[in-house]
């Protein structure tokens, strides 16, 4: 479901992406999840949510985590399986539409999400969802693309209204326990569809409510 340029095309779109031997977004980890996994704890419950192909879930659960994969597409959870094979680990995989699903609540103890994009009107409609599904002390961790992005052309919607506004995702944050904030320009390599200098949101928060 991440980088989709219109949700409501519907599954078909992703699966069909997804169809060939191919990782259309490469089988390494996202960058700032290899750099930032340090921020989870050993042996966690975790959940990777829209995520494809599988890379994220399957270099967390080489870390040693517990790891289920979230993601619209059946063509991307079936790859997720195979990349988790061939890397010799276990990934559980869930498919779930993140706008209309429920996902389960307080149960992992950490979540990740790379390139998750939707409507405007959904986002934090999702992203409530997801800290609902941690766990008190639970960490986020969220990659995706700012609004800037729509002047790059190297990855993402086309839509302006399907990225990220930096301030909004900020100011909802704060709700939370902030550990790490950027907003910026990045290089990602990730595949065919991830190529070059981009404008990204980095984000680490803990489910632990502020008093302000």
């Amino acid at each position: 479901m991440s980088d989709t340029t219109d949700y409501n095309a519907g599954v078909s779109n992703w699966n069909e992406r997804y169809d060939s031997n191919d990782y259309v977004y490469g089988e390494e980890a996202n960058l700032f999840i290899q750099k930032a996994s340090h921020y989870i704890k050993e042996k966690s419950k975790l959940a990777a949510y829209a995520e494809g192909e599988g890379r994220n879930a399957v270099f967390l659960a080489k870390q040693g985590h517990i790891v289920s994969a979230y993601d619209y597409s059946q063509a991307g959870l079936r790859k997720t399986e195979a990349l988790a094979s061939k890397k010799g680990v276990q990934v559980q995989t869930i498919q779930a539409d993140l706008i209309h699903d429920e996902l389960p609540i307080e149960t992992y103890n950490a979540a990740v999400m790379v390139f998750g994009h939707f409507p405007r009107k959904d986002q934090y409609n999702v992203l409530e969802k997801i800290l609902r599904s941690l766990k008190d002390g639970g960490k986020l961790l969220l990659e995706v693309y700012e609004e800037e992005q729509i002047k790059y052309g190297t990855g993402g919607p086309k839509d302006q209204s399907w990225l990220y506004n930096a301030n909004e995702l900020l100011a909802w944050s704060k709700h939370y326990r902030l550990k790490h904030f950027f907003t910026g320009e990045v290089e990602r390599i990730e595949g065919v569809f991830h190529q070059g200098r981009c404008s990204v949101i980095q984000l680490i928060l803990e489910k632990v409510v502020e008093d302000n």
